[in-house]
């Protein structure tokens, strides 16, 4: 009971969260896009708001819709489906879904992410691993495609360190892949060892003048190469075989695999049958024949 009491006592002392005000803007051909997004349940912003350590997200957030022929679509790589500068977005609707997001939502949620981090930092350089991880983080929950890529990449790619990371989002369309599914990856790491409030308390502490590597040190207990070694003892190969093995997603494939080779077998039994049958008639009357 006592319990109790003090968990409803810090509930009701805990300052309130703010969903972000959103000013979308877009041409007159994209008129549907921006109703769609204007019309989504902006409260379930609220935990992008809170996974940054904001309370409040502050002014109106600009998002404009562009379309591939505009400035800002030749200005970036045609598989970028939307960017953030400083607390502004800009979305390419027509090019989404693009990994890592799924749907238009994704990308709306994952760049907003980026636009509080830049608040919550106070406009500090924050290393891209970290920005790029904590926006996927934001942007939903870890799925059987993100799983089942993550995999691979760690069972047969090679160890990198964090500047490494950084370095991948320079690249290519493959690189920048492989970036964004090992800094989710690194990210949510942090997240499950150290709480979802990690990522906004060492954004607080940037906020108030202390630098990424010093503010990860103070929050983490950890420098940025422990990290990095933690991170990767780790990712042992079952650690994310495991839940790919037993989702429901594989679930299924494996019983509609089975499904499949009954059929298959079903089959082959009918044909072997048909063909016995066939050969017991011609023998039959060749047989009758002779009579």
């Amino acid at each position: 009971m006592l319990c109790l009491s003090i968990a409803l006592l810090w509930l009701a002392q805990a300052p309130a969260i703010t969903q972000p005000e959103l000013r979308i803007e877009a041409p007159i051909e994209m008129a549907a896009e921006k109703a769609r997004l204007q019309a989504l349940d902006h409260k379930g912003l609220e935990s992008v708001v809170r996974l940054v350590g904001l309370n409040d997200p502050g002014p109106p957030i600009h998002v404009e819709l562009a379309t591939v022929s505009s400035a800002p679509a030749q200005a970036v790589a045609p598989w970028v489906a939307g960017f953030a500068i400083r607390d502004s977005v800009v979305i390419f609707p027509s090019r989404s879904p693009i990994f890592p997001d799924h749907t238009l939502e994704d990308v709306l949620r994952h760049e907003i992410a980026h636009a509080l981090i830049f608040r919550a930092s106070a406009g500090r350089p924050v290393p891209r691993w970290f920005n790029e991880g904590l926006a996927t983080a934001a942007e939903r929950r870890l799925g059987f495609r993100d799983q089942t890529q993550l995999f691979l990449q760690l069972a047969t790619g090679k160890k990198l360190g964090f500047r490494d990371i950084d370095r991948l989002f320079e690249g290519g369309q493959a690189d920048q892949t492989r970036a964004y599914l090992l800094s989710g990856a690194v990210v949510r790491d942090l997240l499950s060892e150290h709480g979802d409030t990690v990522g906004g308390r060492i954004l607080e502490q940037m906020h108030r003048g202390a630098s990424f590597e010093v503010a990860f040190g103070d929050i983490t207990g950890q420098s940025l190469s422990t990290a990095e070694a933690v991170f990767w003892e780790r990712q042992r190969v079952w650690s994310t075989w495991l839940p790919i093995f037993f989702s429901q997603e594989t679930l299924w494939m494996a019983i509609t695999a089975l499904a499949i080779l009954a059929i298959l077998r079903r089959r082959k039994r009918n044909a072997e049958m048909r063909k016995r049958w066939d050969e017991e008639e011609q023998e039959s009357e060749g047989n009758s024949g002779f009579e």
